[in-house]
């Protein structure tokens, strides 16, 4: 009996040490609040900034063609270089022309040779018509061939200035000032009216164009008086900035000189022209490059540190800390950034607490230990 009874008792002692150690196991295996640092929501007015892709072109762009047809015969200018309103660009084969143009003085005097002679003729028959020394029937005729005299001489002169004017258009020139291009034939081929030679384009300023959305052309317009077309007046003042492709920021500021006359009904856009002095020649027409302007003001914008947003299949995601330091998943809409900070339109309000660093650390509904929110440089 007293063996039964020891027996008991050592199987109830075993027994309370193994709940106790269970005990201890539990206590061990339950972790601390995990540390996140937080940030407050902040509310401010935010400026817009407007970033797009412009295309760089000439202020005007003329096509170099010949007015009239013949064999090249020089270049007169470098590729590439600066030409002026009237430089000669190219010469073609002057001497077809110019023998037109002395067969149509020829025709002039002879025709002019014919008007003198049919005005004696009708000087002569006035008086002896009136004398009746001739019938009036010689008077009509000789007045009718001073008449047809005249238009042709009117004609031939007409011919005379039309081949001066061609003989002229076998000097090539150029119609502004401005860069010239690569030429586009050779000397010794034969061109037409057609033939494009070559193209200038004014640079100095240049103008840029590029597409803004209807919202942003709306803030641009912000100010402006309703139902007028002083668009332009306000939106000049925003200062253009243009970067190039290598990154580098260019050193003049630009600005908007006028919009396109409607928005694409595909795109949603509008285009915006704007200009950039070009004392060095640097831009050209055909260049790419970044343009930004500021738009307006988001007044009384959500911010939150650009680390607290989490991007997940379409959707944006902040980790908010609530009064019982439990974290809660929500879904938000954001908007442009500023700063290291996020403009977030939907989802938050003034003054919540957000994670800004180990929010992949914990779960929807989980205890943490809120820090303040440490911004490190690499972070």
């Amino acid at each position: 009996m007293m063996k039964q009874i020891c027996t008991a008792l050592v199987s109830a002692v075993i027994l309370l040490n193994a709940l106790g150690c269970s005990k201890d196991r539990v206590r061990a295996a339950a972790p601390p609040p995990q540390v996140v640092e937080v940030a407050p929501v902040i509310q401010k007015d935010v400026p817009l900034q407007g970033d797009w892709v412009g295309t760089l072109q000439g202020y005007v762009n003329a096509q170099i063609q010949p007015q009239v047809s013949g064999y090249l015969i020089r270049q007169d200018y470098h590729e590439g270089s600066l030409v002026k309103k009237g430089q000669l660009l190219f010469e073609i084969d002057p001497r077809p022309f110019q023998a037109a143009l002395d067969q149509a003085k020829g025709q002039l005097a002879q025709a002019q040779a014919q008007m003198a002679n049919a005005n004696i003729n009708v000087n002569r028959d006035i008086p002896e018509a009136e004398a009746h020394a001739i019938p009036q029937s010689q008077l009509d005729n000789d007045t009718q061939s001073l008449l047809a005299a005249k238009a042709a001489v009117e004609a031939y002169q007409a011919a005379v200035e039309q081949a001066a004017l061609n003989l002229g258009y076998t000097k090539v020139i150029s119609w502004i000032d401005g860069i010239a291009g690569i030429t586009t034939v050779q000397v010794g081929n034969f061109v037409v009216q057609s033939t494009v030679l070559t193209a200038v384009s004014q640079v100095d300023p240049i103008k840029v164009y590029f597409p803004i959305s209807e919202q942003e052309y709306l803030r641009l317009a912000d100010g402006a008086t309703p139902g007028s077309t002083d668009f332009i007046t306000h939106a000049s003042r925003a200062p253009l900035k243009l970067t190039l492709a290598d990154g580098s920021t260019y050193q003049h500021p630009g600005k908007i000189i006028f919009a396109d006359r409607q928005v694409d009904v595909q795109t949603g856009t509008i285009q915006i022209v704007g200009e950039f002095t070009n004392p060095n020649n640097l831009l050209r027409p055909g260049q790419y490059a970044r343009v930004a302007a500021p738009t307006g003001n988001l007044r009384g914008a959500l911010l939150v540190p650009q680390s607290a947003v989490t991007q997940l299949q379409g959707t944006n995601q902040v980790t908010v800390i609530g009064a019982d330091n439990r974290a809660q998943l929500r879904t938000v809409q954001v908007g442009p950034t500023e700063g290291t900070l996020w403009v977030i339109t939907s989802g938050l309000k003034p003054g919540e607490r957000v994670v800004a660093v180990g929010a992949e650390k914990v779960k929807d509904g989980q205890p943490v230990n809120p820090t303040p929110y440490k911004e490190m440089e690499g972070r």
